[in-house]
């Protein structure tokens, strides 16, 4: 999984239009829908703690948990805020050791595709899944074959958020469902004053297959797949789907 050190620096300006307190909204939803909202929730790969702050906010106690001590850095800043402030834990996905167990855990905006090696995938998910209550919800999401194959495939993107150019270049390789992704900041510092930063990462999507494998390994029920912010089921063009599973 990606550490995005450099992207830390800018993440927020560049996912604004994510709108984390309606998918917030709607993550709480499908628990409800399944289950029941939870007290105690695990936000695994929370980045800069946005998704872990609107759950915070909605009176939950949460447990987020990434792997870049730059993202956590900038989620501990946001701790202010909160009436109940969200404990940060610098661990990998892969390595996941909490103090106890919660009734609710996400993963969410394809981070488990940033997990390329499968065996670290499944591994991520049943450390999940040992750290979760009987009954209780795992929900995530994933990015899917046609989103790799179609959308992202070998384009190239460019986006601008304040003084900040960002390009985006994808190198896809169907022969082992993976994107490598570079990304260049250009920073304008002054009117001749520039600052570039690079991050390059990989994703992989995962066969049906393989996703049922890794969570019957994982003792995770799975009780239904969802086109990305919709109670429907995935379109064959769904770019991100969501997945909710069960500890057994």
């Amino acid at each position: 999984m990606s550490n995005y050190n450099v992207f830390s620096i800018f993440y927020d300006d560049f996912t604004k239009d994510v709108k984390y307190k309606d998918r917030a909204r709607y993550i709480l939803k499908l628990f409800e829908k399944y289950d029941r909202k939870p007290s105690l929730m695990l936000d695994l790969a929370c980045g800069t703690g946005n998704f872990s702050v609107e759950f915070s906010k909605s009176g939950i106690e949460v447990i987020g948990v990434d792997v870049s001590e730059d993202m956590l850095s900038v989620a501990n800043e946001k701790n202010t805020e909160l009436s109940i402030p969200v404990m940060y834990i610098c661990q990998s996905a892969e390595e996941l050791e909490l103090f106890g167990t919660v009734d609710g855990a996400v993963c969410l905006l394809d981070s488990l595709n940033h997990i390329v090696d499968y065996n670290s995938f499944k591994k991520a998910i049943k450390n999940v899944s040992l750290f979760l209550e009987p009954n209780r919800l795992f929900i995530f999401d994933l990015n899917t074959p046609y989103k790799h194959s179609k959308i992202l495939s070998d384009n190239s993107f460019k986006t601008r958020a304040g003084n900040t150019v960002c390009y985006w270049s994808n190198t896809y390789s169907p022969e082992n469902n993976t994107i490598k992704v570079n990304l260049d900041f250009i920073e304008r510092k002054g009117f001749f004053k520039k600052e570039t930063y690079s991050e390059a990462f990989l994703e992989r999507t995962f066969s049906d297959d393989e996703i049922a494998v890794a969570l019957k390994e994982a003792k995770l029920e799975l009780l239904d797949v969802l086109g990305e912010n919709t109670f429907n089921a995935p379109k064959p063009n769904s770019q991100r789907n969501i997945y909710i599973t069960r500890r057994i």
